[in-house]
């Protein structure tokens, strides 16, 4: 996982979503929805097993303002760390 230089990929994050077993677009609505409320700088980490996701999440953050910070490839599908804007 790569990051800013003060993070470390086993830091906790704010918030995990368990988005396992959703499709698109729900991965992504949910995801925006989570983020919302919580203060910039919070970081997320998002699993999921829809297969779009890998390109849906990270062109969420481009869209929305917010960083991708790490993005893995996982057994059953992704998983991302993403940094609110």
């Amino acid at each position: 996982m790569s990051g800013q230089p003060n993070e470390k990929p086993s830091d906790k994050p704010d918030l995990i979503l368990d988005l396992k077993g959703l499709k698109c677009p729900l991965p992504v609505l949910r995801t925006r929805k989570a983020l919302k409320p919580l203060a910039r700088g919070s970081i997320i980490e998002i699993e999921t097993t829809d297969p779009l996701a890998g390109l849906d999440i990270p062109h969420m953050c481009n869209e929305d303002g917010h960083t991708l910070v790490a993005s893995e490839r996982t057994e059953t599908g992704h998983r991302f760390r993403v940094r609110r804007g």
